[in-house]
């Protein structure tokens, strides 16, 4: 039967094809897993079943092709007398043992990365892939690493038990160059076709996102995220003319009591004003990590996973209608910090040449405040550490802590209860100096593995595969924010301090049509009991508002390049911007609208109990509202616009 099976051509190519026949049939097998698994979001009509699996092969054939063209080449040139020689022989043999290996080891990868994320490799995994300590440590901390490897390895085994007797007669096969010339020309036609005809955009058609991510190919689509890091606004998306959204995006800026320095093209640098003297309160904001609003008591969580949060948030003002702008960590910095929409492919934090820009913390720097960005991991990673380090902070990381300080770490940092006692300690230093302080801190403990002390809670902690999951990681975290605030109010600064907690991004983004609004919802809770009463706030807004809202409360007067405003103003009109790495959003109490690469603009009624995704044109309305937002962010970052030290302060005329 296995010869039957292996059984192709005389040829030396052969290996190569027994290789495309296996890599196939795991991609197969792979995409019919996934297509069950999702089942109850598909509609499993004849189109969408040959679009899944009629795409999927293609994807599948153009990864193979291009993984193929170096053994190609060597089996095109190496001479028939060298393929007998034993140190070329076994070279071949590990080889094909590796790829079989490596092709059991990513059917798995997939697998789990799927549960996680329900898509395809992508941006994430690139990162997963550069960051290899955090990465490491987390995977092994979450699943059972050292039974999965060696069962992979048996399998491996099994299959070049029955691959390499072919293997060996291919390799005996003598073949003169022209036979061999044309045989990789053919076997060029593949990528050099899939190269020319095939992209990103073939695996757009469906509106259901769940279909395009199961018709990819999960190996293709991370080497298409290293090549596609960054997306060109113009060349991918709906633009509109530059003066015309210019003039639109600095009305929608514009608040009272600004005005601006400049009249060139998207250059909002302007002036806010406050009548009233500012209060130089001391501050610590808090991006907690995947805080969705969903854990919440407020929002409808029956499990009791936030107690002391639900109790708290009653004592200040509670955001209830408040969204992360992206689903990533570095894109709810980003947002917070220079309250900018997201651009589309990586994060500014991420991109090179990012210092000296217009932020939140160079607002408090001016004002004489001690600015600091405290993380519970180490800051390289996502280069954070680099980010705000070149933005005017001072920075504090894991590796800035004490062997005393640290009662307990994982994968991605210290507990969050050892950062805020680390916080506290910073926060009593720089009294002691008679200044304020700016602290933005970024959590790790809700996130995988979800591991956290034993007996802070009652709920255990996971690993390997076990404990609570993000339930003991919610619960932890929320338990640590109360020791926070308990020991704030033993401080002599906590009467003039300022609590801002919201969350990075949500613990899910995936969803079936569009972008998923009810997967970025998240909570914003400002608190200082002398200075802000209590009540919450319906007004939709997102994270880009955060820090215009704040610096209106302490009063503050400022140069802002912030493309957010003050939620409390008495004009400010409701409006959210979401995102993923590709699809750029823009919504309201009605719509969503969505910009797409391929230029696409669709639209989503928010108010259908069975939303669907509508083709628009630009002339719909609200769309060069949209579009002012997102093109004049990308002719902001690309030209260096919110530069407070590169600033063109010749720009004078429309």
């Amino acid at each position: 039967m296995a010869n039957k099976i292996f059984n192709t051509p005389e040829t030396r190519f052969a290996m190569i094809f027994k290789m495309a026949v296996i890599a196939l049939s795991s991609f197969l097998l792979m995409r019919i897993i996934l297509y069950i698994r999702m089942w109850d979001a598909l509609d499993h009509h004849i189109f969408e079943v040959i679009y899944i699996f009629g795409l999927g092969l293609v994807y599948d054939f153009a990864f193979i092709s291009y993984f193929s063209i170096p053994f190609v080449v060597l089996l095109l040139v190496l001479p028939n007398k060298w393929l007998k020689n034993i140190i070329i022989r076994f070279a071949a043999q590990v080889t094909a043992f590796l790829i079989l290996y490596s092709i059991c080891f990513g059917f798995v990868a997939e697998w789990f990365f799927w549960e996680e994320f329900k898509a395809r490799f992508n941006f994430i995994s690139v990162d997963y892939l550069i960051y290899r300590r955090e990465v490491t440590d987390n995977i092994v901390q979450t699943y059972p690493v050292f039974w999965i490897l060696p069962v992979l390895f048996v399998i491996a085994a099994v299959l070049f038990f029955f691959l390499r007797p072919s293997l060996v007669k291919a390799m005996h096969t003598a073949e003169n160059f022209s036979r061999r010339l044309a045989i990789a020309i053919c076997i060029f036609l593949i990528p050099f076709a899939a190269f020319l005809f095939l992209s990103q955009s073939q695996r757009r058609l469906s509106d259901n996102n769940y279909v395009n991510e199961l018709a990819s190919n999960g190996p293709y689509q991370l080497f298409a995220a290293f090549r596609n890091n960054m997306l060109d606004f113009r060349q991918f998306y709906a633009t509109g003319d530059d003066k015309a959204l210019s003039q639109m995006l600095k009305k929608q800026v514009q608040e009272a009591g600004t005005h601006y320095y400049h009249k060139g093209l998207y250059n909002i640098l302007r002036r806010v004003e406050d009548k009233k003297p500012p209060k130089k309160l001391n501050v610590i904001l808090i991006s907690v990590e995947s805080l969705s609003a969903k854990f919440l008591s407020r929002f409808g969580k029956q499990k009791n996973i936030t107690p002391f949060m639900d109790e708290w948030f009653k004592k200040g003002k509670l955001f209830t209608n408040f969204y992360a702008t992206g689903t990533r960590t570095v894109r709810g910095l980003e947002a917070i910090t220079l309250s900018i929409p997201p651009t589309p492919g990586r994060s500014i934090i991420k991109r090179p040449d990012n210092k000296n820009m217009y932020s939140l913390g160079k607002v408090f720097k001016d004002m004489g405040y001690d600015t600091v960005f405290l993380y519970g991991g180490r800051g390289y990673f996502d280069n954070m550490n680099a980010f705000f380090s070149g933005n005017g902070y001072r920075i504090v990381d894991q590796t800035n802590f004490s062997d005393k300080e640290i009662t307990f770490k994982n994968a991605w940092g210290v507990s969050d209860e050892d950062l805020f006692n680390r916080t506290i300690t910073e926060a009593n230093k720089v009294y002691a100096l008679k200044k304020p302080f700016f602290f933005h801190i970024m959590t790790t403990t809700n996130h995988q593995p979800f591991t956290y002390p034993e007996g802070k809670i009652d709920l255990p902690p996971g690993e390997g595969g076990t404990g609570s999951g993000r339930d003991g990681g919610v619960k932890f975290t929320d338990y640590a924010l109360g020791r926070l605030v308990k020991k704030a109010k033993e401080q002599p600064w906590f009467d003039d301090t300022v609590f801002v907690i919201l969350a990075d991004h949500c613990a899910a983004s995936a969803g079936k049509i569009g972008l998923p609004v009810k997967k970025y919802h998240i909570p914003l809770f400002i608190y200082a009991p002398k200075y802000i009463k209590p009540g919450e706030i319906d007004r939709l807004s997102s994270q880009i508002d955060v820090g215009p809202t704040l610096l209106a409360l302490l009063n503050f007067s400022y140069d802002s390049f912030f493309f957010g405003k003050n939620i409390l103003a008495p004009d400010f009109r409701g409006r959210a911007l979401i995102a993923n790495y590709q699809k750029l959003g823009f919504m309201d109490d009605k719509e969503l609208l969505i910009l797409s690469p391929g230029k696409m603009i669709s639209l989503i009624d928010r108010r259908s109990k069975t939303p669907s995704l509508k083709k628009i044109t630009f002339s719909y309305p609200q769309v060069k509202e949209m579009t002012s937002y997102y093109q004049g962010a990308d002719y902001v970052f690309r030209n260096k616009l919110n530069r407070w030290a590169e600033n063109n302060a010749d720009l004078t005329k429309d």
